[in-house]
């Protein structure tokens, strides 16, 4: 209960400085590590102030194809970290992610990625069932698995979502409910509460100023 409440907290306080940053300017800002909860972040990357990009990455999503940035190229797209078998925030993110699907499915220039942090349970199988039974519009939303190495580098390197927990279980970081926002050029734009309705209200608005 203890760390449910921790990455609550952080991800409260790291949504805030967003909200505060979007303010402040008519444009949406580039967000770098140092932007972010240091929590969120390898140790690595917390005092970088710029030029910060999504890394390259080698996914299998829920038709055991391989996704790779290229299946984003000169796309905006929202990211998220989940596990199937997740019993509390996660239906309410994948609702959302659904809500955002519907919202863009005529947009060629918007797509969604999920990845999961339990991808040694979370194989091929199991996401598709799980993308069957919640309407995913497979041209649109790639939900993946991979190696656990490679989605812990792309959690804590690239767009900031886990914390670890290190209590050498199956799950050995915790996802937030936050969304990402990336733009074409592999910037993170934008962070929103996955759970919360204004939240995503001011995601569609922010997808829709990249559009332009």
């Amino acid at each position: 209960m203890k760390q449910w409440m921790r990455y609550i907290l952080i991800s409260i306080i790291t949504s805030s400085v967003f909200a505060c940053n979007q303010s402040t300017s008519p444009e949406l800002p580039v967000y770098t590590p140092s932007d972010f909860h240091p929590e969120l972040v390898d140790v690595e990357l917390q005092k970088q102030t710029k030029n910060h990009t999504v890394s390259d990455f080698k996914l299998i999503n829920q038709n055991g194809d391989t996704i790779t940035q290229h299946d984003y190229k000169d796309k905006i797209y929202v990211a998220d970290f989940f596990f199937t078998s997740c019993p509390t925030i996660c239906p309410i993110m994948t609702n959302n992610m659904l809500r955002l699907q519907n919202e863009f499915k005529n947009t060629k220039e918007v797509k969604l990625l999920s990845l999961s942090v339990t991808p040694t349970i979370d194989n091929v199988a199991v996401l598709r069932s799980y993308a069957s039974d919640n309407g995913v519009n497979d041209s649109i939303w790639n939900i993946t698995t991979g190696d656990k190495k490679h989605i812990y580098s792309l959690a804590r390197k690239s767009y900031f979502a886990v914390l670890e927990q290190g209590d050498g279980g199956l799950q050995d970081f915790i996802h937030t409910p936050n969304f990402i926002l990336v733009d074409k050029k592999k910037q993170i734009r934008g962070i929103n509460d996955g759970t919360e309705d204004h939240e995503i209200r001011r995601l569609i608005s922010d997808i829709k100023i990249l559009l332009e």
